[in-house]
């Protein structure tokens, strides 16, 4: 939120009360609180009809502080909050000399000279300044609506950019733009998000989170142009600045904090295929769409059923539609038979038409309005209510619906929507309605997860969730909402995942041709090696089919080469699904994450690394022409052997059946047999693809792992002038080496 009025003055009726003296300080072991006034106090007199702001400054983990700054602590704090690691009370240590405390956590330090005017300055390990919080950097500010928000600065240093704040669809660098965290139901195309992250990353080696649920409101430069700014509606904000100094360490340490992604099942980074959403479909028009994969040589892994297989009027009821669906046993039995897993779509939502809505009604599982009507409306269904999953019973009350369905054969749910929730009611645990706002999805998407892992067993839980918040990476797989049919969609989606990929998310999707509308064969046809060069892969639209023979034979060639391909390379994809499941490291990583001392890929957002050692670049120009930066060294195209040395930007052009993919000088790639299933044995037939450029002499160390990620066999490539040298602990399967000289045969 802005509160001035250029640099001079405040907007009319607004008045803020800014830290100025430091009048008292604390010091407790791993941390200390200062007490600071918000004027200058020359006499006793001073301290009279003033406010004090306390500041309590922490290390909750290594290589993270934080701050909380407090005007008025009898507020009642009615939750939700965060669900945070435990403090580790050894993590923080505190030192003081003279008028100087620091506070130090790892690599990073916050120092507080209680001489000088309030600043609050953060370090790194050698003393350099990462940012800091001076003056006008910590208040408390009053708007005509008699409104009470706290607000913190945090300076920018010249040339510093920033990333994240949840899968958001403006420019990737957030610099210069306004940010509001409240989720929206606004497509891809619009300022409004279905991810919300109050955490963003900086290319100045660290991160920061703010620590409160409800609507955060950001001036990335966009107020005071050397600041981020953030504030909240409330009497107190925390908020932590997370150590680097690479933005990998950010990630591990963030994630750590707020919660590591699970690691989705082998299985479901194969190809989906949905009925679309309004489009008429029964078991026949199911069975041609899995026949016609089959006939055409493309390998499908799930089938999917959009919100139709409910009856119309009745969603969510959660019962199929007898009509369209008369025997759903045997039809999924006959798909699971074919070796396909199945998802449905779900959603929070019950209408009044459901069988479900009086039955949850009376138990009050139903969200209330403060005057104790159910709130309701007809925006999305006739009536439809909204599940209250902060009742203990209402979420065991929903698992136990969702029961059946799994006993029948499903294997996953998409859990849609979760973003347009009001804040005119009243909650069963009594939360905060703006503070619940967002952390629904939270609610909603764990319930379902926890539903999977139980009744599937470890491993085998996988969502394809739209809404989420800090700690959602934990319930994977998220998916980029609903975007147009074209090129200019491709490319706002693109920007969400990578956006998302900076604020902790370990794995992401996007609706394969677009969503809305239906694409030309050539949008069709480029989207199709985008999605199937994502973590995860679903061909799905609104109201027209995405089969790939609709779109002409080109798009069925490139549907079966690039799923393909996707198998081949799971071994390579499982172990960055493990590494993102270990240490929040994502498996689509933005350029800067993989390169952060390269200037040229802070702004890149038109490419992206799949894992460490794959560079991808989407074409999303009618013509095949595409822009792509080449870091430093010699990279091989893994579809042509091609090389380029790098580092340089190049104009290339491709056909419909290629895109830049360049593996990483040096890289070694695990391939697995050519296979129709993305969850073979990947060590049986295992090739070990030496891309090269690595120094002479160099080893690399290559791990496949297993179906629950575990290291399966480990291999170490010894690169020589006379080629790669290999050798192999934890199998006794037969692999091969091969340097990549020519494209890879799919």
């Amino acid at each position: 939120m802005k509160f001035t009025d250029g640099f001079w003055l405040m907007r009319e009726g607004v008045h803020a009360s800014y830290a100025t003296d430091v009048r008292d300080l604390r010091v407790a072991p791993g941390r200390f609180t200062a007490y600071a006034s918000v004027k200058r106090v020359e006499t006793r007199g001073d301290t009279l009809n003033s406010a004090l702001l306390t500041v309590e400054c922490h290390a909750p983990a290594e290589g993270v502080i934080g701050v909380r700054i407090t005007h008025h602590a009898g507020r009642a704090h009615r939750g939700p909050g965060f669900a945070l690691a435990a403090p580790d009370p050894a993590a923080g240590t505190v030192r003081e000399d003279g008028t100087t405390v620091e506070l130090a956590s790892g690599p990073l330090r916050l120092r507080l000279d209680r001489a000088r005017p309030w600043t609050l300055d953060f370090l790194d390990a050698e003393g350099r300044p990462l940012t800091r919080s001076g003056r006008k950097g910590t208040a408390f500010v009053t708007t005509p609506d008699r409104a009470h928000h706290m607000a913190v600065q945090l300076a920018l240093g010249v040339g510093e950019q920033v990333y994240g704040l949840g899968e958001r669809f403006t420019p990737f660098v957030k610099n210069g733009q306004s940010v509001d965290i409240w989720q929206a139901d606004g497509g891809t195309s619009s300022e409004q998000a279905y991810k919300n992250v109050p955490f963003y990353l900086s290319s100045r080696g660290y991160g920061v989170f703010v620590n409160h649920p409800g609507r955060v409101s950001f001036e990335v430069g966009s107020e005071a142009v050397g600041q981020v700014q953030f504030s909240v509606e409330d009497q107190s904000l925390e908020y932590f600045v997370v150590a680097g100094p690479t933005p990998k360490d950010v990630l591990r340490r963030y994630t750590a904090l707020t919660g590591r992604p699970a690691l989705p099942p082998p299985w479901s980074f194969g190809l989906w295929l949905t009925t679309s959403f309004t489009t008429p479909y029964d078991e026949a028009t199911v069975t041609s769409f899995v026949d016609g994969m089959a006939a055409r040589d493309i390998p499908l892994s799930v089938f999917h059923f959009d919100c139709f297989w409910m009856r119309e009027y009745q969603w969510s009821d959660l019962a199929w539609d007898p009509e369209t669906f008369p025997d759903p046993d045997g039809m999924l039995a006959r798909l699971k038979a074919r070796g396909l897993r199945v998802g449905l779509w779900i959603n929070p939502y019950i209408a009044q038409k459901s069988a479900l809505f009086e039955e949850a009604a009376e138990r009050g599982f139903l969200v209330r309005r403060p005057n104790g009507d159910l709130w309701q409306w007809d925006l999305w269904q006739p009536g439809m209510a909204l599940v209250d999953f902060t009742h203990p019973d209402a979420r065991t009350w929903f698992q136990d619906k969702l029961r059946p369905l799994l006993a029948q054969g499903v294997d996953c749910f998409k859990t849609d929507f979760g973003e347009r929730i009001p804040t005119d009611v009243v909650w069963h645990d009594g939360s905060d309605p703006e503070r619940m706002h967002n952390y629904y999805a939270q609610l909603y998407n764990r319930t379902v997860f926890e539903l999977l892992e139980k009744e599937r067993g470890p491993g085998e839980a996988v969502l394809f969730a739209r809404s989420a918040t800090a700690g959602g990476q934990q319930f994977p797989v998220h998916w980029g909402g609903d975007c147009w049919a074209s090129f200019e969609a491709m490319a706002e989606s693109l920007r969400g995942g990578l956006s998302l990929s900076l604020s902790g998310f370990g794995f992401w999707s996007h609706d394969i041709g677009g969503f809305e509308g239906t694409p030309d064969a050539e949008v069709f046809t480029r989207w199709l090696a985008f999605g199937l060069l994502s973590s995860h892969s679903r061909l799905h639209g609104s109201d027209s089919y995405r089969v790939p023979w609709e779109f002409g034979e080109e798009a069925v060639a490139v549907a079966r080469r690039f799923t393909r391909l996707k198998h081949r390379l799971m071994p390579y994809l499982y172990a960055a699904a493990a590494e993102a499941h270990a240490t929040g490291v994502p498996v689509m990583r933005p350029m800067l994450l993989e390169f952060p001392g390269d200037p040229a890929t802070r702004t890149l957002d038109r490419q992206y690394m799949l894992g460490p050692d794959l560079l991808v670049a989407p074409v999303m120009d009618p013509g095949g022409e595409v822009e792509v930066y080449v870091p430093e060294g010699t990279w091989t195209h893994l579809l042509t052997g091609e090389t380029v040395t790098g580092p340089c930007w190049r104009r290339e052009t491709h056909p419909l059946d290629g895109l830049p993919l360049y593996v990483r000088p040096g890289a070694v790639l695990p391939l697995a047999a050519p296979s129709d299933r993305p969850d073979a044995d990947w060590p049986d037939g295992l090739t070990l693809l030496v891309a090269p450029g690595a120094p002479e002499g160099a080893t690399t160390t290559v791990t496949v792992p297993d179906h629950r990620g575990a290291p399966a066999a480990v291999y170490t490539v010894t690169h020589t002038a006379t080629g790669p040298e290999t050798a192999a602990t934890g199998t006794d399967l037969p692999y091969r080496t091969r340097v990549l000289t020519e494209g890879l045969e799919i």
